[in-house]
């Protein structure tokens, strides 16, 4: 079995400009959905418990993705245990992610929690693509990324300062 240092960089995908186009703006929408997931998870932990917000987040998500699969017909794919262990982390980092909005959320706000979350996501997202880690296409680190990355931790400092 290969652990995800050893998987080499997946091959580039064949660039379709009409799609990108169409991407872009469905994934700026889903960041817009996790800020309204952090302000409703908020109050939901306060009322409930941290724990017990995170699981019916998940829980409502699980019914949803059976519903989506039912109608959707057969997928294809290998079984679980066929899989690089490694690549099941995502299921325990979800979680630990949600509960973290929850704990954040009300006490340092939805912007400062999500400026935080994006620095770190902006930050480890850089180093895969650098590395090509996890199968992912290698991105070399150059100047306009350290740019950005900086730009974000700016933002993120600028957000705390505000306060």
């Amino acid at each position: 079995m290969q652990s995800f240092d050893e998987v080499s960089a997946a091959p580039a995908p064949v660039a379709r400009p009409g799609l990108r186009l169409l991407l872009l703006p469905l994934v700026i929408l889903a960041g817009m959905g996790l800020s309204v997931e952090a302000g409703l998870l908020g109050p939901l932990s306060e009322q409930v418990g941290h724990l017990w917000a995170t699981l019916s987040i998940f829980g409502v998500g699980s019914a949803i993705l059976f519903l989506l699969l039912l109608f959707a017909g057969p997928q294809k794919g290998p079984a679980l245990t066929d899989l690089p262990r490694w690549q099941l982390i995502g299921g325990f980092l979800g979680p630990m992610y949600v509960v973290v909005l929850t704990l954040a959320t009300p006490h340092i706000g939805i912007a400062m929690t999500m400026i935080a979350i994006l620095s770190g996501q902006v930050g480890k997202s850089v180093l895969i693509d650098h590395f090509g880690w996890f199968g992912a296409t290698r991105k070399k680190v150059n100047a306009e990324r350290w740019l950005a990355l900086g730009l974000i931790v700016a933002a993120l400092v600028l957000i705390a300062r505000g306060e």
